[in-house]
């Protein structure tokens, strides 16, 4: 539970507003939040449609690349195709057990 403070007028943007966070995830659940997100993502996408999404996706990986470089997805992608081939390997050996 959050901390009761002596100077109320001392407290931050940031903190106030994690503390109502904190006040509504008492109040509602954690997955009020989840359900909120949804709620809003379909909202979102009812009136930008699909080209909206496509179009931050785009930006986001374009912000990536400038960021890290264009080798990051081929790190990323081979780190992921590694883990694949770890839970087939495991999935298999599995089976012959």
């Amino acid at each position: 539970m959050a901390e009761k403070r002596e100077h109320q007028g001392d407290m931050s943007v940031r903190e106030a507003g994690h503390l109502g966070g904190e006040k509504v995830k008492e109040k509602y659940g954690p997955d009020f939040y989840s359900e909120i997100g949804h709620k809003g993502g379909e909202k979102t996408a009812e009136t930008h449609g699909r080209e909206f999404y496509q179009e931050i996706g785009h930006k986001g990986g374009e912000a990536v690349k400038e960021k890290y470089g264009p080798e990051f997805y081929s790190e990323i992608g081979h780190e992921g195709g590694q883990k694949v081939k770890d839970l087939i390997e495991k999935g298999k050996q599995a089976e012959n057990e």
